[in-house]
Order: structure tokens, then sequence, then C-alpha cells
């Protein structure tokens, strides 16, 4: 999967004094403002985050994923009490009414009169004198009677109603209720609204899982091995930053779900054989390829974003990786005549909606649209196709995207098959590990679920190129 966005605008990085509010409402309101996902904002700020005490810096994570997380919501309860509809509310006004609500009716450490004050002292910062008496004006209208707030009516639209109370753009709910019905759509939304805890994946370049559990061990709380990847490791609430802990600075781990980790797993590249890595983006499952081929070999990681190539390349560098060699390209051209036809296994983590990613990226919440999906489905197919060309008879070829919605999953599945007659889904996965096999469907796609595995939502699928060369040929010439 990879969620894209422009590269990051020149002049976009300030010296913002380290107050968490005032840093949060500077995050949500870059989001309202550029063409950025969230990671990369958050990435773009991490020197102001980073000055931030622990508990300062608890409160700006709070207050970011938390507005994000229940937008829909916030908005309801806002427009309930404001004479100005929502639309007209300058966007960052509404932010920091957000920021305010969001406090009041969910952080009960936090007393209401103080989330008002700190809410008004950020409007006086760029607003008339009128607004901050707006602002103080509404959120208090919220301390006092929120609770009494009602949602739409669930008998005459159950769209709109589960859509405003578990905080979902409505077009999404309605989808999972065809599919999944009621139930099964509030248990998915539940699964997406709670706060995953942080997962990393063992460089087993450097270390082993043993030890990096026992490094990682006095930095977090409530660590834990994960239960299908084997060299995954998941805990909350670290003492310090991750990239100021020093197994990190020493590039014995890398941040990656439990679920992302898998693709590589299906991948499976040995050590000596030439592997492409078709969409890199910054370099998670780069990084693991490399480390299940053991450092030796030839890894090709390519992206049309020169930005995050180069963050790549420093975080092969951090990792102690040498294999990896990586090429500014964007599909929709040939790769140059060199590669063609020269890989013994291709990965496509494919551009998708980021549906399965939600509960770590709750912006996309209120960024993507139901055309996106559609859309996605074709650009998908194209690049499958594109890559395809790229594998060597008897190679493999994976794809995978963070969704489970059927447009971007099987439906590119049967479409790439119907146009690619040599290729065909591997579903032997006797070589496979049993946890890994269990979560295989009859259909050879893997799939994952918040609600189920307690990972992100993926899909992924392995294909098999069918004609195979002769045996007296080598594979290089």
């Amino acid at each position: 999967m990879k969620r894209e966005s422009k590269p990051t605008r020149k002049g976009t990085k300030t010296d913002l004094p380290a107050d968490p509010r005032r840093l949060a409402l500077s995050v949500i309101n870059r989001l309202e403002s550029e063409d950025q996902i969230l990671d990369l904002i958050l990435d773009d700020s991490a020197v102001q985050i980073g000055k931030l005490s622990k508990p300062d810096r608890n409160l700006f994570n709070e207050l970011v994923f938390g507005v994000l997380r229940w937008r829909g919501r916030l908005d309801w309860i806002i427009g309930h009490f404001s004479k100005t509809p929502l639309k007209r509310i300058e966007p960052k006004v509404l932010n920091i009414l957000r920021m305010g609500a969001y406090q009041i009716i969910y952080l009960t450490r936090i007393p209401d009169s103080a989330a008002v004050n700190t809410s008004v002292e950020l409007a006086k910062s760029d607003a008339p004198r009128w607004v901050t008496g707006f602002v103080n004006g509404l959120l208090r209208g919220i301390s006092r009677d929120h609770l009494s707030v009602t949602l739409p009516d669930p008998e005459k639209n159950p769209a709109a109603a589960m859509a405003v109370e578990k905080a979902f753009p409505q077009w999404l709910i309605r989808r999972w209720l065809d599919r999944f019905g009621t139930q099964g759509t509030s248990t998915r939304c539940d699964a997406v609204n709670t706060i995953p805890p942080i997962s990393v994946r063992t460089n087993t370049l450097k270390t082993t899982r043993k030890q990096l559990l026992e490094r990682l061990n006095s930095h977090v709380e409530s660590i834990r091995e994960t239960a299908i990847s084997p060299d995954g490791i998941v805990f909350r609430n670290p003492k310090l930053s991750i990239p100021s802990m020093k197994p990190f600075k020493e590039g014995l781990f890398q941040v990656q779900d439990e679920a992302a980790q898998l693709v590589s797993l299906l991948l499976d590249p040995l050590p000596g054989e030439s592997v492409l890595d078709a969409c890199a983006g910054l370099g998670g499952k780069t990084g693991h390829l490399a480390q299940l081929m053991r450092n030796q070999g030839t890894l090709l990681a390519t992206d049309k974003d020169e930005q995050k190539l180069r963050k790549l390349e420093s975080e092969m560098k951090r990792l102690g990786v040498s294999i990896v060699k990586t090429c500014l390209h964007d599909f929709k051209k040939p790769l140059n005549e060199k590669h063609s036809g020269r890989f013994h296994r291709v990965l496509l983590d494919a551009p998708c909606s980021g549906i399965g990613v939600l509960r770590r990226n709750p912006d996309a919440k209120w960024s993507i649209t139901e055309k996106d999906i559609e859309r996605n489905r074709g650009r998908q197919v194209e690049l499958l196709s594109a890559v395809s060309g790229l594998v060597l008879p008897g190679g493999v070829l994976v794809y995978s995207v963070c969704s489970t919605e059927p447009e971007e999953t099987e439906t590119v599945v049967d479409a790439f098959i119907s146009d690619n007659g040599e290729f065909a889904v591997d579903k032997d996965f006797s070589g496979f590990s049993e946890p890994v096999r269990s979560i295989v469907n009859q259909d050879g796609y893997l799939i994952t679920y918040p609600y189920r595995h307690e990972m992100d939502g993926f899909f992924c699928v392995r294909f098999k190129r069918t004609n195979r060369l002769d045996a007296s040929m080598s594979y290089f010439h």
C-alpha cells in the first residue's frame, strides 16, 4: 500500500514554540491547506515534536489523532451549538473548535475551563476579536450541554446515525452496511477507532527478536512478540520518541505494522536473488526484503517520488543494508531495458485508498472518496501489468494493498489474471509457517483485519509466472 501525496512544499517548516496545543493545531491546519498525508507532516514537524516533554508529547499525539479520529462526531456537536453553518466557519477557527470540543468530550483529565481558555488563546493569535468571543461562547455551550445532543434517527437513516456515532464518512458506512450489516459495520468501526499499539520489526541483520525485546523492555510498556510475524514486536507508551531511542539509532528495528511484515514474508526472497520493490516508498518493506535476503543479492527499489527515495536511502544506511539500489521511476513508462525480465521476485505494494490503515492514519477518513477507490482499481491493474513483464519465467509476483475493499483487491486480481494468462495465483503455502498459512483463505488471498487480527487491514496475493525457462538456461547471461 502507498497513500500518495505531493512532495513537501518548500518553506513549510516553521520554528514553532514547544506548545503541544499550538503544534497540534499547526499539524491539523496543514492537513487542511496542503496536499499532504499526516505521516509526512509529522515527519516534517519532528524537530518541534522532539522539543516537547513526554506529557506534552502525549497530549500532542492525543489531540492530533483524537481530533482526526472523531472529527465527524465533533462536527455534528459543534454544528448543534453554532448558528453559523460549519462550511462557513474559517478552517483554522473550526480546527480550534474541534480541538477544544475534543478535550471537553474525550479528555476527562483536562478541566473544561482549561480546554475553553486555551482554545480562546489559540484564537487570539490570528483571528479578529469577535472570533475569540465566538470560540469562547460555543465551547462553553458544549461544556454545559453536549450530553444532550442527539444523533440522527437510526430508524430513518441508519447510515447517517452510525456515521455520526462512529465518526466515519457516510459513503463508507453505507457500503459497509451493505456488505457486513449493522453489527459487522459497528465492529469494524470500533476496531478502527481503537488506538493501536506501536509495532516494529526486528532488523535481523543486526540482532535477534529476543535481544531486541530485552533492549526495548526498559523503554516501553506492555511489550510482547507478534503472533504471526517471526520478527515483530508490539508495545505501548515509549518513554522517549522512537527516533530518540538508542536501539532505533543503532538500526536494530523499523517501525512497521505486523500486517505489512507479512507482505515481505509472502514474497519470500532468497539470498543471492534479484528482487524488485516496485513502489518502495519510504522503504519499510525494502528493509525487510533485504534482511530476508541476508543482505545478499540485488534489490532494486523504485518510486516516482524522489524525496521518498532519498529517505529510503538514509534508512538503508541506518539498517546496515548494502544491497539496495534506487531508481526514480513511474511505471506509466517502461523500466530501463537492462532490467526487463531480470527479477526472480517482484513486489508491487500498490497505491490505494488506505482504508485498511485508518486506525493509524485517521486523516484518510476525511480525504478519500468512493470515486477514489474505483480510480485506484484501474491504476492498480495497470501497475500490475506493467511490472509483470519484469518477472522471470517461474518467478514470483506479489500484489498488496492496505485495503480490503473489493475494487482494490479481488477485482484487481480477476482483471489481471484475465489479461495475463502466464500468471496464476499461487495457492501452495506448504513452505510457509502455520501462523501464516492460518490467515490465507481458499482463494490464496492473505487478508488481515484490525477487528480480527489486531493488525492493519491488508490484502496480499502471490502470483507465479507459469511458463518456465529451459532447465539448461541460466536466469542471467
